[in-house]
């Protein structure tokens, strides 16, 4: 062969083995939503996939797996810990047994980019790691509060003879306002307050036509009361296996999903009123009640933090509820 040939299938043999590395670098990640497909609380994380996938070429894909049909709701916390998925979309609600620190997001009345600056984000980073193996990537719709809907009505913040569906969320909370709490998934809900089993559920100012609740539903109660809290978290051994260019397109597009949030204000504005045009009467509890309602609220869910994680209880509160 001559020398030039030698040359050129040096050339050529490089390029391919570049290309080959290329390739071999490009990671995909399997990823889980605990809502269903399409839904409220799934449709940004699902952007977030796609601008991953579409910047991610070559370096790092996500592959959606799908919503609880895929994985149960309720288990998808511990599919994320054992790393049966490397990614989650998912309510602190729905891990708070394995992480119950977590729990005190629900109670924050700091935006989330404070969370970031004032150390309350790496504090909770540091007990997911702990905790579920696990890296808190994101937090998503932090602006969008809780509401309780019934079938019934009331006249005061005594929630006594009612029964009402519940997460952990909102179940203490309820409970000492005198309900009788029932814990089921989101996809048995309707079932529920069909068949009256409830009369009335948690949930927060959006999201119920997409689950055909608002078809069971005649009022809704307000003032509103704490924040919703979905999570992107990663696989902590997932995301240590990647290199800095995979969790900085990561990292990035956390940011940019948490900046999604400002579409919110809009879209509940929206949803409250697509509400009401729908039949769903606003039950506004003023004065003294309204205030003993959003007291209770918080203080028991203060009180709950403490019980379960007294050492943390204090540093999370003076983090997020600076009050």
């Amino acid at each position: 062969m001559s020398r030039g040939a030698l040359i050129c299938l040096t050339v050529v043999c490089t390029c391919l083995g570049a290309v080959s590395a290329a390739h071999a670098q490009e990671v995909t990640l399997r990823a889980l939503s605990a809502f269903p497909e399409g839904t409220f609380f799934s449709r940004n994380f699902e952007r977030f996939i796609e601008k991953i996938n579409k910047e991610g070429k070559g370096v790092l894909q996500i592959r959606y797996v799908g919503g609880p049909k895929a994985i149960p709701t309720m288990e998808a916390g511990n599919a994320l810990r054992t790393g049966v998925v490397d990614i989650a979309n998912i309510a602190s609600a729905f891990y708070v047994s394995l992480v119950p620190e977590v729990d005190a997001q629900k109670l924050a009345r700091i935006p989330t980019a404070e969370q970031r600056r004032n150390g309350a984000f790496e504090m909770l980073n540091r007990l997911h790691n702990e905790k579920i193996n696990a890296w808190y990537l994101a937090r998503q719709h932090g602006n969008i509060a809780f509401h309780l809907y019934l079938t019934k009505p009331i006249k005061s913040a005594d929630l006594s003879g009612l029964k009402l569906r519940v997460t952990p969320v909102y179940r203490e909370f309820f409970g000492a306002l005198g309900a009788t709490t029932v814990t089921t998934a989101p996809g048995e809900v309707y079932t529920a307050l069909e068949r009256g089993v409830v009369e009335g559920y948690g949930w927060p100012s959006v999201g119920i036509f997409d689950l055909a609740w608002n078809e069971r539903t005649k009022y809704r109660v307000d003032p509103a009361f704490y924040a919703v809290d979905v999570a992107v978290l990663v696989n902590l051994t997932k995301w240590k296996s990647l290199n800095p260019q995979q969790q900085k397109l990561l990292s990035d597009a956390a940011l940019w999903l948490e900046g999604l949030d400002q579409e919110n204000e809009a879209l509940v504005a929206a949803e409250k009123e697509r509400q009401v045009q729908t039949g769903i009467r606003v039950i506004r509890l003023e004065g003294a009640e309204a205030k003993r309602y959003v007291d209770t609220a918080y203080q028991v869910g203060w009180d709950s933090v403490a019980r379960s994680s007294p050492a943390n209880a204090p540093k999370l509160r003076a983090l997020l509820d600076p009050q």
